[in-house]
């Protein structure tokens, strides 16, 4: 049985600087798919001069961030003293626990020729013992990011976190949840099956397609009903098609978000913004980091 659309929505703009960015999850129907309370795209862009601010720094909590760059390089610095690089096609992945602070810098890949930056963030909202721990940190590089080609070169499909049919991400998983990067030839098509109870979306972040015979915009970010059924995506453009699709199990607990703190109850909003302006959080050096590369 085919899965069902619930609704469609196109994100709005929410630009950073320099950066193009469109603000997708939450929107007007939606506040989370699964854990995945966040996304913003950070649409293609030719970059013509290095950015030197990043984000700046700022804190979270409760959450784990998750940024994918498709193009461009991304410089991380966080209060724990965690440091790093990461290329086109790799991955950030923070758990912010119980505070930090951190701060992202996103510019071109001064390992090839291009000067596009293109990426996306998602927050992943973390079950309520992970908000308690210590923060924790993992850069993945594109080379490592588990991929497989699809039948009759139609196209091959990334795990940026979960599983699919024998690869698994390094993400850790504190629920169950999945974000897959698809891409089609013209043409092609791509089907997978999903289990009962799951919450599933799709994000078609620059082609048109068609998803069980329904057609979608370029932009659409689309929500699927939680009957076990399949998802069919059809490439009929005259160039390669990108899909992102992503969600998991249902967040069994209650969700209060405020700002840069995702918790469960409105106090421990006040506890975080109240431990981060009394400096628990800790600073970042960022001399001390790079020195350590």
């Amino acid at each position: 049985m085919k899965k069902q659309s619930s609704f469609s929505s196109q994100g709005q703009r929410a630009d950073i600087g320099d950066l193009v960015v469109y603000r997708i999850l939450p929107n007007r129907y939606a506040d989370a798919v699964g854990p995945f309370v966040f996304l913003d795209h950070i649409a293609p862009t030719l970059q013509t001069r290095v950015n030197q601010e990043g984000t700046g720094a700022h804190p979270h909590r409760g959450i784990a961030t998750l940024t994918y760059i498709l193009d461009g390089e991304d410089e991380h610095f966080d209060s724990a003293g965690n440091y790093a690089k990461v290329h086109s096609g790799g991955v950030q992945w923070m758990s912010a626990g119980n505070g930090i602070i951190h701060d992202e810098t996103l510019n071109y890949d001064s390992r090839t020729d291009s000067k596009t930056i293109h990426a996306f963030q998602f927050w992943i909202n973390l079950p309520s013992k992970i908000k308690a721990e210590k923060p924790t940190y993992l850069a993945v590089e594109g080379h490592n990011v588990p991929f497989k080609t699809l039948p009759d070169g139609s196209g091959w499909i990334k795990v940026i976190v979960g599983a699919f049919d024998g690869l698994a991400s390094d993400i850790p998983n504190y629920t169950e949840q999945f974000l897959y990067h698809v891409h089609l030839e013209p043409g092609a098509s791509f089907i997978t099956d999903f289990a009962d109870a799951l919450e599933v979306a799709a994000y078609l972040p620059a082609l048109p397609a068609a998803i069980n015979d329904q057609h979608f915009t370029a932009g659409d970010f689309i929500e699927f009903d939680r009957k076990a059924g399949s998802l069919q995506v059809a490439n009929g453009n005259p160039e390669a098609l990108d899909v992102l699709l992503f969600g998991g199990a249902s967040y069994p607990e209650p969700i209060v978000a405020e700002g840069p703190f995702v918790m469960n109850f409105k106090p421990e909003i006040a506890d975080a913004y109240k431990d981060f302006y009394n400096g628990d959080y800790g600073t970042i050096d960022y001399q001390k980091q790079r020195s350590k590369v």
